[in-house]
């Protein structure tokens, strides 16, 4: 498969970019996207909630009325879950939400997001750029040059470049990530993928072996 590849300003080079099908025509494995997603969102949760049960309520144990003769149902302690602040049943308790999946299975859900991404039309190759200085008004006019402008779009650059990184930062539909660490879930996160000519390299690399 070959992509045009774009300057910063918005207009086609002399260059072509050839796409691996092995990685961007794959036959797409929707079972593998659904657990690398799954899996990606289960490391967000930090999974620290947790409620006092009937152990850990910090109320006196004496008994609140004699066993029988009120006319109601028996009452030994005021920490019972019956009770107004007392303690909680089966409340969250802190628990890891993480689970293993193999590094095939991971790397065939990213060939399986490009490949849906590739069949959208859906994937822009741009040359690789630089900025000086973070400034988030020239990252914007990179993505208007591109007609990228308001929509939900990743940018896939070779390595960690903080300009590049602090100029998006504060804009809500756009993210930027290294080859390095392209997930699963920003791929079928964006609604465009704009990869960088020195990202395909390494995309491949990653995914190929």
């Amino acid at each position: 498969m070959e992509l045009e590849i774009y300057n910063i300003q918005g207009k086609k080079t002399s260059k072509k970019a050839t796409l691996s099908d092995a990685i961007f025509a794959a036959e797409p494995n929707d079972h593998a996207i659904y657990l690398d997603v799954k899996l990606f969102l289960a490391n967000q949760r930090q999974g620290t909630s947790k409620t006092k049960q009937r152990a850990e309520v910090n109320y006196s144990t004496r008994k609140l009325k004699r066993q029988k003769g009120t006319g109601g149902a028996r009452a030994g302690s005021i920490k019972s879950p019956l009770f107004k602040q007392g303690g909680n049943i089966h409340g969250p308790q802190p628990r890891d939400y993480e689970f293993k999946l193999n590094k095939k299975l991971k790397k065939a859900a990213r060939r399986s997001a490009l490949s849906y991404k590739a069949q959208e039309k859906s994937i822009l190759v741009l040359e690789d750029f630089k900025m000086a200085a973070p400034k988030t008004s020239e990252f914007t006019g990179i993505l208007k040059n591109l007609e990228l402008s308001g929509k939900k779009t990743l940018v896939v650059v070779p390595d960690v470049d903080h300009n590049i990184y602090l100029s998006s930062r504060n804009l809500e539909k756009s993210k930027v990530v290294p080859a390095a660490e392209l997930s699963t879930y920003d791929i079928m996160n964006a609604n465009h993928l704009v990869i960088c000519e020195g990202s395909l390299q390494k995309i491949e690399n990653t995914l190929n072996n």
